[in-house]
């Protein structure tokens, strides 16, 4: 073989390769651009579910009137702050438009069913580090236009907070525990259809 020859050789064999890896790279960015489309096409679908589609049309507006307390905790300004922040939530949100219940579509009834503070981390050596208040409401959600309950279910969550802290960092936790239940609550009345 003369060196025209062998350099015509190197130069197939390198086009060969250089196919091939073009091609393996092409396949490699059809890949990548097949799995973007469906990671996309799947968050485009949660997104949407959380958006209050899925409320029936003849729902427009809703009224949440004060919560009642039963928990016997007697924890003052309780069921005006669970009110305040579920409201808040709801015009936030506007998928229903929050008015009065004689105007309203549906209506949303909370009552405080309990309310416990109880240790949540104890140490080695027996002592409580931090303290544990759980808040549960029963949420009853009525369908004013056709007169049925479209949902009744009890919500709990949980704020903690330092134990022998303040009152200030006791009242940190209910909030935070109310903030949890609110949007929980919030979720299952526009998307838990």
């Amino acid at each position: 073989m003369n060196k025209t020859q062998v350099r015509s050789t190197n130069y197939s064999n390198l086009t060969r390769k250089v196919d091939f890896r073009t091609k393996i790279r092409l396949l490699h960015l059809l890949i990548g651009l097949f799995t973007s489309t469906i990671v996309l096409n799947f968050v485009g679908c949660c997104v949407y579910s959380f958006t209050g589609a899925s409320v029936p049309e003849h729902l427009k507006t809703i009224a949440i009137p004060i919560a009642d307390d039963r928990s016997g905790g007697a924890e003052p300004g309780l069921r005006e702050k669970l009110t305040e922040v579920l409201t808040q939530k709801f015009i936030d949100d506007n998928t229903l438009q929050v008015t009065d219940k004689g105007s309203a579509n549906s209506v949303l009834e909370c009552t405080i069913v309990s309310l416990s503070d109880a240790p949540a981390i104890v140490t080695a050596g027996e002592q409580i580090a931090t303290r544990r208040i759980t808040v549960s409401v029963l949420v009853v959600n009525k369908d004013l236009v056709k007169r049925k309950t479209l949902f009744e279910k009890t919500f709990s969550n949980y704020g903690d907070y330092p134990s022998g802290g303040s009152v200030d960092s006791r009242r940190s936790a209910i909030e935070d525990a109310v903030e949890k239940i609110t949007q929980d609550i919030l979720l299952d009345t526009v998307s838990g259809w």
